[in-house]
């Protein structure tokens, strides 16, 4: 008997480090898979599920203009039991830390069907950072029969919350699956980008930084703009009015600084690969950068992912526009420095993280 499982996709990066599963399920005989698009974010969700050729089953569509977290997390617990009822799936599949993450995970639960939880383990061990991810992906995993961790640090974040072992496999991150794949293709990014200047990519749009901290963000970027002459700055600016218009208002008009919507997964990954260094405060970013030799600085107070800090392949720098200016203008003034950092180390996995994940829930 073929058993139903439902993949849950939400925003962009979740449907990248999904997209590998799925498309792994799809080829197991033992697997209907049903996929369940929220539509957290629409257009970026939409750009990555084309990429990788895959239809969603059932659709929430819940994206609001400037939405509350109370308006979205109702919207998507209601929509999520409706479609759990009427499909009625042997296995619910989250992954990472969304509040589709969580409210799905949640309404799985009511519905007494099993929970499979895609980069478990987790942690800063502080609720304010990231808001309100780090709440999210605890509460997931506190529902989840499967703990599919990315490391063996995540697995030992599960342990001390007294997860069962046996519940904890440890995979690698299936970002590192598509990436790979991704990469191979090569797309052309659509963007005119001048082949005798060093590239800076920046991304920023987590919730926590908006207010002040984007703000601060932004006045970096420009002052790091006009100090360095010789680099190209390009940021896809995130459509959430409390990103975009502080970066238009700060960085329009820079000549050397380039605003564009936000990219395809494709060419996103074609700009990284061409980038010198990064600056985001993405989590996913510093979790695919380093694999390509990238150097990333993390415009965030704490990270889930520390291993890579470790490495030494990204670095925390806050949000504060000083430490941002001196961190980057550092790894373009110290080619040694720089080195330490581009050294193209991947603690998150080999590729094969899916085909881990595929293995275990094919012996339930």
């Amino acid at each position: 008997m073929k058993r139903t499982i439902m993949c849950v996709v939400g925003t962009r990066p979740e449907a990248v480090k999904m997209a590998p599963v799925i498309l792994a399920l799809q080829r197991e005989p033992g697997a209907e898979v049903h996929v369940l698009a929220t539509a957290q974010h629409r257009q970026m969700l939409d750009q990555v599920l084309n990429f990788f050729g895959i239809a969603a089953d059932s659709d929430l569509d819940v994206m609001r203009s400037n939405q509350t977290l109370p308006e979205l997390t109702a919207r998507l617990l209601m929509g999520a039991d409706e479609v759990l009822q009427r499909v009625r799936p042997h296995v619910v599949l989250v992954q990472g830390d969304t509040t589709t993450v969580m409210t799905v995970a949640l309404a799985a639960f009511y519905r007494r069907i099993d929970v499979g939880h895609v980069e478990a383990g987790l942690r800063t061990h502080d609720l304010s950072n990231p808001f309100p991810e780090e709440a999210n992906r605890a509460i997931a995993g506190r529902l989840a029969r499967w703990h599919f961790a990315p490391t063996q640090s995540a697995r030992q974040n599960l342990l001390r919350e007294n997860i069962a072992d046996e519940a904890i496999t440890v995979t690698g991150n299936t970002v590192i699956d598509a990436l790979l794949a991704t990469a191979e293709r090569d797309v052309d990014p659509g963007l005119d980008l001048p082949s005798d200047r060093r590239l800076i990519l920046v991304t920023s749009h987590r919730r926590e930084n908006f207010g002040a901290p984007i703000q601060r963000i932004c006045s970096a970027v420009k002052e790091i703009a006009q100090r360095n002459r010789d680099v190209h700055i390009v940021y896809p600016v995130h459509p959430n009015p409390n990103v975009k218009d502080v970066a238009y208002a700060t960085l329009a008009g820079l000549e050397n600084v380039q605003l564009c919507a936000p990219l395809d997964y494709a060419p996103f990954v074609s700009v990284m690969r061409r980038a010198h260094l990064v600056l985001s405060d993405s989590g996913g970013v510093q979790e695919e950068a380093p694999a390509l030799g990238k150097p990333v600085l993390v415009l965030r107070e704490e990270t889930e992912r520390p291993e890579a800090v470790s490495e030494g392949v990204v670095k925390l720098v806050g949000t504060q526009q000083q430490r941002i200016v001196d961190e980057t203008q550092l790894l373009l003034d110290d080619k040694a420095v720089y080195e330490t950092m581009a050294r193209g180390v991947s603690p998150y996995g080999d590729g094969l993280a899916a085909r881990r994940i595929v293995d275990v829930l094919m012996r339930m």
